[in-house]
């Protein structure tokens, strides 16, 4: 169960105008569930997009970096199987899906994106998704963005949506977008699937850069279980069917809303992730640079014994500075740390605060959510990191996953 996570409410979801979107059930890897989306772009929609590092990257990665560079007119999402690991198979049967849907959509198939998500290294159920396309071709609408979210979700248990609007010289821009994730979650540029649109105007070039500072305010600061996925994908969509950002200040403002949407989707796929009962902030404050800052975070957030202690709602402190102090930065001077769960200081200048109370530590570990903060005091950096807990379910959940 999703920590603090409400499923979207659909009617506070807003259409963007120039994206359609559709949804099938096509029994990809289970019956009778969403596991089909198709989102139509109007002529002219800027499209821009970060993606996974992991070496064995997907087949539709491979496609859709390599149709970026022609005018997007579709994207096509499936769910249940990943189409990672199947080599030049998994290629050919990926173009065999934009094929089918620029047939469906009268454009070319490399104006169509491809993206996958689910079990790797099986072949993906082409005549499936092929048979299912023309059902989310007839459900293709404006307002479809609740059910868009269902449809790319795996293991998630609740469906990741925002909107925002914002204010730019020529008038309210909206911005709408969908994420999943729940488990494999270390993105190394995005998330695992993640889609945010505007109908505003910029140029390719703006949006490219939008897309990737708002990955590094988000999905680049988060992590469930250490694991880059083969699929990661952030894709950034405008329209230009609404006000013009061209200025600084239009493309400033216009970035700000991309980024607090994807941190909203990036947070909620660390309250959804795989088990989670805790929903914990990581900051590190005073060091040398940001990505110092976030080495130590990663170092917090990626220790079972820190989330094992988490889902216990233990105070185990020596679990905690053993992972600062095992973080990969050099001349870390022990005797200078502070650390605080919320706003109890549990250790100072390297050792246990003399006026810590365990029933203060615990009090505060039992919440839902909490901060673990850690003052390094060697510069003015600082960094943010959102992690879960490791709880039973979470072995439970991949030990079953494909089952």
């Amino acid at each position: 169960m999703a920590v603090n996570l409400p499923a979207p409410d659909p009617a506070q979801l807003l259409a963007v105008s120039g994206v359609e979107l559709g949804t099938a059930r096509a029994g990809i890897r289970k019956p009778d569930r969403r596991d089909l989306l198709v989102m139509r772009l109007a002529p002219g929609t800027a499209v821009a997009g970060v993606f996974t590092r992991n070496r064995f990257c997907a087949a539709p990665v491979v496609l859709a970096k390599a149709h970026l560079r022609q005018a997007v007119r579709a994207l096509v999402v499936n769910t249940g199987n990943a189409n990672a690991g199947t080599g030049r198979d998994g290629l050919t049967r990926a173009l065999a899906v934009c094929k089918a849907a620029a047939a469906g959509l009268d454009c070319r198939a490399q104006q169509v994106l491809p993206f996958s998500t689910g079990v790797i290294m099986e072949p993906l159920p082409v005549d499936r998704i092929v048979a299912g396309l023309p059902a989310a071709m007839r459900d293709l609408r404006a307002e479809n963005w609740a059910a868009a979210a269902e449809a790319i979700m795996t293991t998630d248990t609740v469906p990741k949506a925002f909107s925002r609007k914002v204010r730019l010289a020529g008038g309210a821009a909206t911005v709408t977008g969908i994420a999943k994730g729940s488990g494999m979650i270390r993105p190394d540029m995005a998330t695992m699937l993640g889609f945010v649109a505007t109908d505003a105007l910029v140029s390719k070039a703006a949006l490219q850069r939008i897309a990737r500072a708002a990955a590094d305010q988000s999905f680049n600061a988060i992590t469930v279980d250490g694991d880059t996925s083969t699929n990661d994908a952030f894709v950034c969509l405008a329209t230009g069917k609404g006000p013009v950002a061209r200025s600084k200040k239009d493309i400033g403002a216009l970035g700000g809303a991309f980024a607090e949407v994807a941190r909203s989707l990036a947070q909620a796929i660390v309250r959804d992730g795989e088990g989670a009962t805790k929903f914990v902030t990581v900051r590190i404050e005073r060091g040398r640079s940001v990505a110092e800052c976030r080495k130590v975070a990663y170092a917090i957030a990626h220790s079972p014994l820190v989330k094992t202690a988490f889902f216990a709602g233990d105070p185990n402190l020596g679990r905690i500075l053993a992972a600062i102090g095992n973080a990969p930065i050099a001349g870390l001077d022990t005797a200078k740390v502070d650390l605080y769960i919320d706003e109890v200081r549990v250790a100072a200048k390297g050792g246990r605060d003399p006026a810590y109370r365990e029933e203060q530590g615990v009090a505060a570990m039992r919440k839902a959510e909490f901060q673990v903060r850690a003052v390094l005091h060697r510069g003015r950096a600082a960094s943010t990191v959102w992690t879960c807990d490791l709880s039973y379910d979470y072995v439970k959940i991949n030990s079953e996953y494909r089952s």
